[in-house]
């Protein structure tokens, strides 16, 4: 399989949410990356591709919140894939610490940030 994922996923297993217009699913991280999510497909979830949603969820063992409006980019019978369209500031933050002390790299997660603010030419 052709693997052309920009940005290294980690391992997470958290519950959260995904809102969408006036709804909200309950729903389980599977993977994460600085630039998006992979979770359960929510029961009763009918969002379709490029649909923009909002994913929130709570770090294991603390108080702090993250939250990121997100793209669906694939979607199967059992899994969303998102795509992070914005984050703030405070959820970015606290991301990249989750990434780095999962991945042991922060070079290469500083170049996949560094990625992620460079403009495409």
């Amino acid at each position: 399989m052709d693997n052309r994922r920009k940005f290294s996923r980690i391992l997470f297993d958290a519950s959260a949410y995904i809102a969408q217009t006036e709804q909200t699913w309950r729903t389980k991280i599977l993977d994460l990356s600085l630039n998006g999510a992979l979770v359960e497909l929510p029961l009763g979830y009918t969002g379709q591709l490029n649909s923009i949603l909002t994913l929130e969820f709570m770090l294991p063992d603390s108080d702090i919140e993250l939250k990121m409006q997100a793209a669906i980019v694939h979607k199967t019978p059992e899994h969303l894939g998102l795509k992070c369209t914005h984050i703030d500031v405070e959820s970015i933050t606290h991301l990249r610490r989750i990434i780095e002390l999962n991945m042991g790299d922060a070079e290469l997660l500083n170049r996949e940030i560094t990625s992620l603010i460079t403009p495409v030419p």
